[in-house]
């Protein structure tokens, strides 16, 4: 009895200890070194999920106690050493009845908080926003479809400098941050104590958008629209990631979510709507090639080095090449079309994506970039934010 009393003081003490440093710091969803148990749950659903979890592990764990304890007596004291012979019966009703009863019962009291906990998990009615996610190699965009923020729409991409990262064979350069892998250049952020939907796909191939303390986890599908929900209690930082094998850069999509006060909401919706609006450029300005050549650097090199590559060979069996491509050597008219509406020629496993997120003077920049860079000489080899325009409207 004693030592059960210093067992429980000992961990209440080691309760308090860890508790004292979260609740003096900013709440941070991440993984953690040597972490053994779950994540911090910030929202009903976490929790449940955590309540569950320890439930159904003190249950097995009871079970297998019992049943290899009673295997255990049963050998060591029934053995031909003492004596005991063994039974002659083939057949018992009452121990048949006894071990069909038993585990059905342990089943339905297992499965009844864990039937309301997944319902609860799939009633995304009466959001206060929502938001739709779409998966893409390899990134995400997020779009504001309903509540405040309504039209906010922005790509995420990981944020880690590839010299913290390195390349298959090279060394990385620069020591890892805290955030590894897990930071981008595009936080979703979201109001506390807010229902908020996301509205899932994705535009090539299966991804998954997870945040383990939202107790968050669903599959994004090309040609399917699937849908989650949370509800965050605590103001703080979440991070998660694809959660689903989608390529060579699998590891490289994270997601990071900020929980803020519903003033701070405002005030990102304010600057995110400014900053769009400084985005939507004049489409009738006539950019010169060298402005066009040196912003769409910029924009090749947020979204499309990932998969086309620095030097434009894009990789083979797997992503086309821009470097001598009958596309970006030809008629300026089919390169715009594709960036706007995608384009799956069969001969890549995955389709080009559309990229009408992204404003005229930066589709227009970029495809001058392509078309003015590497060995590409093409003879349309400028493009202005009208044309896409345009284009855009058709």
């Amino acid at each position: 009895m004693t030592y059960a009393k210093r067992l429980q003081a000992l961990m209440f003490g080691l309760a308090i200890s860890a508790s004292i440093p979260a609740l003096a710091a900013p709440v941070e969803g991440r993984p953690v070194d040597y972490q053994l148990n779950l994540q911090m749950p910030v929202t009903k659903i976490a929790s449940e999920i955590n309540d569950l979890h320890t439930w159904m592990m003190i249950v097995c764990l009871v079970i297998f106690v019992a049943v290899f304890g009673v295997m255990f007596y049963s050998v060591f004291k029934h053995r031909r050493s003492l004596g005991h012979k063994p039974a002659t019966f083939h057949e018992s009703t009452a121990v048949e009845i006894a071990w069909t009863v038993v585990p059905f019962l342990i089943v339905i009291v297992m499965a009844l908080p864990a039937t309301k906990t997944v319902v609860a998990m799939k009633d995304t009615s009466n959001a206060d926003i929502t938001i739709k996610a779409t998966g893409m190699q390899w990134k995400w965009g997020y779009d504001y479809l309903k509540g405040e923020g309504e039209g906010i729409s922005f790509l995420s991409s990981l944020s880690t400098p590839r010299s913290q990262v390195g390349e298959p064979g090279i060394a990385p350069t620069a020591p890892r941050g805290v955030n590894y892998l897990m930071e981008v250049d595009n936080e979703i952020y979201v109001p506390v104590n807010k229902k908020i939907r996301i509205v899932l796909t994705a535009n090539d191939v299966i991804h998954a958008w997870m945040i383990p303390a939202f107790g968050v986890k669903q599959d994004a599908i090309p040609g399917f629209v699937r849908d989650t929900w949370f509800k965050a209690e605590q103001i703080g930082v979440y991070r998660g990631q694809c959660a689903e094998l989608c390529g060579k850069e699998h590891a490289f999509m994270p997601i990071v979510v900020n929980v803020v006060s519903d003033a701070d909401y405002s005030a990102w919706v304010a600057k995110e709507k400014k900053k769009m609006a400084a985005l939507a450029d004049d489409p009738s300005k006539v950019w010169t090639i060298d402005e066009l050549k040196v912003k769409g650097e910029k924009v090749y090199a947020t979204n499309c080095v990932v998969c086309h590559q620095a030097n434009g060979k894009g990789v083979p069996n797997a992503f086309a090449a821009l470097d001598g491509s009958a596309v970006v050597n030809g008629p300026k008219a089919d390169q715009v079309n594709v960036l706007l509406h995608g384009q799956k020629s069969g001969k890549f496993p995955t389709e080009m994506p559309a990229w009408k997120q992204l404003s005229d003077s930066d589709i227009a920049a970029v495809i001058t970039y392509t078309r003015n860079n590497w060995s590409n000489k093409a003879a349309e080899n400028i493009v202005q934010p009208a044309e896409v325009l345009a284009a855009r409207n058709k």
